[in-house]
């Protein structure tokens, strides 16, 4: 279920509680958003519950507290995820990979006439077993 739905349906009262992993897996987007959103499953009277956290149940008056600490750590820790990634592909670059997929080569003449035969853009890319944004992509760079 998509994150928008899920909070649609907590709206519609399709259910009571909503059981997450861990809060980093619930809500990446800080701390503020984070607060938001759990503030708005209350109004909707749908409990929540973090499987890794118990903790959260027994908080009492510094519910809000741990909440706000744990929201800063999963967004801190997907800023740290995505400086190591981006790091990662640099040092890859540098050191004269490669990325991305290989390159697919397509049979233009043929996929051209084919299509001059009335052959559909789906079908032109089963028959040169190559995938419908594949062929696309190669008819455009050759136009």
């Amino acid at each position: 279920m998509r994150f928008d739905a899920l909070m649609l349906a907590a709206s519609q009262r399709k259910f009571d509680l909503i059981l997450f992993w861990k809060l980093d897996r619930f809500s990446r987007k800080g701390t503020r958003a984070t607060l938001r959103l759990l503030t708005l499953l209350d109004s909707y009277a749908c409990r929540w519950r973090s499987f890794q956290e118990p903790f959260f149940d027994s908080c009492g008056v510094m519910r809000e507290v741990v909440i706000s600490i744990m929201a800063t750590l999963a967004q801190q820790e997907r800023i740290a995820i995505s400086e190591r990634t981006k790091a990662g592909l640099q040092r890859a670059v540098k050191a004269g990979r490669v990325l991305g997929r290989r390159p697919v080569a397509v049979d233009i003449a043929s996929a051209r006439k084919l299509q001059g035969q009335g052959m559909g853009l789906r079908p032109n890319a089963k028959h040169l077993r190559v995938s419908v944004n594949t062929l696309t992509r190669a008819l455009r760079k050759a136009a």
